[in-house]
Formats: C-alpha cells, structure tokens, sequence
C-alpha cells in the first residue's frame, strides 16, 4: 500500500473518532457545568473539556471567558477549532475522497452523508433544547461510520490503518478524559457529591456508565472507576484494550508487509505491558496525574514513529 494512502486511512480513522469523541465529552459536561452553575464553577467544567479535547489555547486566544455559549460553539460549529466537530467531520471526509477506492460503499456513504447533512447546521442546531440532539446525532453518524468500517472492509492494510488511527484517537481521549479530573481519583479524594458527579462523567464520557454496574455490581468509586477504564481488557475504550489492539494491529501490518519493524512497534508494546501488568493501586499511590501524562506523551510519540515508520510523516 502507498504511504499517502495508508496516511489518509489512519487519519480518517482519527478525525471520525474525534467527532464521536467531543460529542461525548460535550454531553457529559453539559450535566456538570449544570450541576457547576449554582456555585460558580460552572466554568472549570468547560475548561476540563477543552483540555481533553486539546484546544483551551487556541480558545483562550479568542476569547476571554469560558462561558457556554462560547465554549459550545467552539467545539461544534468552529472550523477554527482543528480539534472540535465540525474541523474534525471535514478532515475525515478529506481524507476518505482522497482514498474513495479503498474504501468500501457503506464507509464513503456513512462519511459523505454526514458531510452533506452536517453542513446544513446552523447556530440554531446547538441552542438551548436542540443540543442534546445534535450531540446524539453525531454519536449515531461516528457510530455508523465504525460499523460500516468493522461490517464491510477487508482484514487487510486499508482495514489495519483505518482501524489503527481509530484506537489510537481512542486511546489519548480516555488517558485526556481521566487526566482532565484526576484530583478526583487520587488516594485523598473525597466521596462527596462533586466527586460522584466526576466520576459519573468521566464514565459517560466513554459511554461506561452501564458498563460499569455490569462489572463491579456497586456503587462507584474512584479506584474501581480508574480501573475500569484503565487496566480491564472488556472495556473497548480502557487504555489496556486499546495498546493491545495497537500492538496488535501493527503487528499484522509488520507481518503482511515482510515483517519489518520500528520503533513505533518497540513502544506499542512497552505501553501494553505497562498496562497489562499494572494494578490500579500502584498507579494511583505513584500518581495517577504522572501516569498519564506519561502516556499521554508516549501516544504522540507512538504517532509520530507511526508517521515516520509507515505514513508520509505527517506527526498528529
């Protein structure tokens, strides 16, 4: 396969998940800056978001406070914003015209109908009332995308691409997501009602909130939570499950293309073993904020040797 077209495939893969990704975490944040109003933190809540999605900078450059309104629009409509929806559903579907041969007719289609669909939003789509459905419509279009991905292509490089930009994106959103609220997992974090609710969100935020009773049968807490979306291999979206199908999946690539290898599958596999061999408790006594923001690092990393191993360079 040619480097611009597996480069196309990955980051297709990246920006669809993106979008799913935002929309998600917009939603649970919606219900805690709700919760945040009545005593002023309302704007904390906002901020958090913009860190998981990387984009507080380039919002704090335009704007001076982070009210609703602001931060909603940013992270829809804004084409400014390379990290928000509407940036991430036109790069995606960039990207797949400029490879629409590899791709199957359910995946050009699944891209394509939500391009023409999403350009005819307007501000009136993320006001008030009509938000939460344009939330769950993008969910449902990123959901689609990855069954036509998952249903219809054929195991092999264009699938290994697509699917590796996909759980790569993955990945960096549920390590941003907890790192984003980690003062609430730590071994001193109360159980009041504000760290309910942090927990609670985080959970939505991976649509793991059910998954959760489903594992543990109780009541949440911090370390079970962390876990959960750290160390369990059940959970698509845990950090375990996701190195292991990077691994996994260059692996194939290295296999299928005369089994040569790099750096980047060195360090796929050093950040599942870290994973796979983990405890919960370590990682919280050491730190959980290093933790992450350790692997945080290595996941841009991880990309660039992808990039430099596989792609046409291009770092994320």
């Amino acid at each position: 396969m040619l480097s611009r077209t597996a480069d196309s495939l990955f980051w297709l893969g990246r920006y669809s998940e993106r979008a799913g990704n935002v929309a998600r975490g917009l939603g649970a944040t919606l219900r805690m800056a709700l919760m945040a109003e009545s005593h002023g933190a309302a704007e904390g809540e906002w901020r958090a978001l913009m860190v998981v999605a990387g984009c507080e900078s380039e919002f704090r450059e335009r704007h001076s406070a982070m009210a609703q309104a602001e931060s909603v629009r940013w992270l829809t409509l804004d084409l400014a914003n390379s990290s928000g929806i509407a940036a991430s559903i036109e790069a995606a579907r960039r990207n797949a015209r400029s490879v629409r041969t590899a791709l199957t007719v359910d995946m050009w289609e699944a891209i394509n109908d939500t391009w023409i669909e999403f350009r005819r939003f307007d501000s009136a789509a993320i006001m008030g009332d009509q938000l939460p459905g344009f939330l769950e419509w993008v969910k449902s279009r990123t959901l689609l995308f990855n069954g036509a991905v998952g249903d219809t292509m054929l195991r092999d490089d264009a699938w290994r691409f697509t699917h590796l930009g996909t759980i790569l994106e993955r990945a960096d959103n549920t390590a941003r997501l907890l790192d984003a609220r980690h003062g609430s997992f730590g071994p001193d974090a109360g159980e009041d009602a504000a760290c309910y609710a942090h927990w609670q969100a985080v959970l939505r935020s991976v649509g793991a909130l059910r998954a959760y009773q489903h594992v543990y049968h109780a009541r949440l807490e911090p370390g079970r939570v962390a876990e959960l979306l750290l160390l369990r291999p059940e959970l698509p979206r845990s950090l375990l499950a996701c190195y292991g199908r990077v691994e996994a999946t260059l692996q194939e690539i290295a296999v299928a293309n005369g089994g040569d290898r790099g750096e980047c599958h060195r360090l796929a596999g050093a950040l599942h073993a870290r994973l796979r061999f983990g405890r919960v408790e370590s990682i919280i006594g050491a730190g959980l904020h290093d933790f992450l923001t350790e692997v945080i690092d290595d996941n841009i990393t991880l990309g660039q040797e992808i990039a430099a191993h596989y792609l046409n360079g291009r770092e994320p």
